[in-house]
């Protein structure tokens, strides 16, 4: 199994409020894109017909992983994070790569948009890594953290952003989503550290002696289409993962490949995960059969027994 994420779905309102950011701004090459009914997907999904309006599957240039799957909806729910406070269980950020952080916080500025923080903060992770990073609220209440590692390239666009590396999300119990993702989906566990102290506290309050859990797994050899699994300790969170579904807006979902379905579904059943198979499904993702299940707190998963779909003009 592919142990990187190939797309993540985000909910939409309107697709043309959208694409300037992801297409102009970051720069982002189009991979596929659909206009109009498609009834595989609203099948897949349980949709009324007409549910889909217009579809979009982005990436950095050449990547198979860590694409951006927009969906417009025709009569969209709510949006996953509407009023969502930092702890509430939910998909959270979408962390999109860049390159000379200073340079794109200018530019963004200049087109209007507005941060979270006045500037970007940069910290050295328990692993050694020192990294630069600022949050822009955007459309549908995603969150998307611009994030520099510094001293490491990526395949950056002509506008010096590359594509999303991890999805963070937001558990009630870290060790749990862990098991899941590595016993299930077969995951590298890349870093694992437990957050405390009056660095974590300027964040995000916390009772006392409190912290905050990160695991972040996905494929060890490359930083795309990762799942960074957060547990704040002491704080209670509202579980928001039921609105985390189509025609839901916002980050729905990520979507993996696999060589041997028949193989994962069986590890489903021993781990006793429920789960559902469509077959002969074609979509922009992927087509074949395509199992979907969700993870212990609740966040959707597909899995397609075929790659991505290529280029198409």
């Amino acid at each position: 199994m592919t142990k990187a994420w190939h797309s993540v779905t985000i909910g939409v309102r309107e697709m043309s409020a959208v694409l300037p950011l992801w297409r102009d701004i970051f720069g982002l090459e189009f991979v596929a894109q659909r206009s109009g009914s498609d009834h595989h997907l609203v099948n897949l999904w349980g949709l009324d017909k007409d549910a889909v309006v217009y579809q979009a599957l982005l990436r950095s240039p050449g990547c198979h992983t860590g694409q951006v799957h927009l969906v417009e909806f025709n009569d969209p729910l709510p949006e996953v994070r509407e009023d969502a406070r930092v702890f509430d269980l939910c998909p959270k950020n979408l962390a999109v790569y860049v390159r000379d952080m200073p340079a794109r916080i200018a530019e963004l500025k200049a087109s209007g948009r507005v941060f979270s923080s006045e500037d970007f903060s940069e910290v050295t992770v328990p692993n050694g890594v020192r990294l630069r990073e600022i949050q822009l609220p955007e459309h549908d209440a995603i969150n998307v953290v611009l994030l520099e590692i510094l001293g490491q390239s990526f395949p950056f666009t002509s506008r010096g952003y590359a594509g999303v590396g991890p999805v963070t999300t937001v558990v009630a119990d870290a060790d749990r989503e862990k098991r899941f993702y590595q016993s299930v989906l077969g995951l590298d566990c890349i870093s694992d550290h437990l957050l405390e102290g009056l660095e974590i506290d300027q964040v995000v309050r916390l009772p006392p002696g409190a912290g905050v859990k990160v695991c972040i797994l996905g494929a060890a050899d490359q930083p795309f289409g990762q799942i960074e699994i957060v547990e704040y300790q002491e704080l209670k969170g509202t579980g928001l993962y039921p609105r985390a579904r189509p025609p839901g807006l916002g980050t729905l979902m990520v979507s993996y490949q696999v060589d041997d379905i028949k193989a994962l579904a069986d590890r489903l059943i021993r781990h006793r995960v429920k789960y559902t198979c469509s077959n002969a499904v074609d979509t922009v993702l992927g087509d074949g059969a395509v199992l979907q299940f969700a993870s212990p707190a609740g966040f959707r998963v597909q899995v397609f027994e075929t790659p991505v779909a290529a280029i198409s003009g």
